[in-house]
């Protein structure tokens, strides 16, 4: 008797909790973040790496940063489109976007780099 009395408290507190997760993420961005510290030191640092490499690369027509690391911000995949890569071997591509990122570099475990040439238009 004493489970199934327990067992009624979990379901309800199962529901409860499921129920209220809207209002728990408001109330999260309403205090300032936007989920766990995870996902906040992700997408800070995506963000930064983008401002990096427009700021480096104002030909810039594309630009997809993901974290590939699960979360944790160890590796990320690039992908770029720039004008500056006109010319420029893929080799020599990937070191201009290396170049760029140096420091960032050097505060992760990998990095996968794809780079392409903008479209022209006719």
């Amino acid at each position: 008797m004493i489970f199934e009395a327990q067992s009624k408290v979990d379901g309800m507190f199962r529901y409860f909790f499921k129920a209220s997760k809207p209002l728990r993420n408001k109330l999260i961005r309403a205090v300032g973040g936007n989920g766990n510290a995870f996902e906040q030191n992700s997408v800070t640092k995506e963000q930064k790496l983008t401002e990096v490499l427009k700021r480096a690369m104002p030909g810039i027509t594309y630009v997809s940063i993901e974290d590939i690391s699960g979360g944790c911000g160890a590796m990320y995949e690039i992908s770029i489109e720039a004008k500056e890569f006109v010319g420029l071997s893929r080799v020599k591509q990937h070191r201009l976007v290396t170049d760029t990122l140096k420091t960032e570099i050097a505060e992760m475990h990998g990095i996968r780099i794809h780079t392409a040439l903008p479209v022209l238009e006719k």
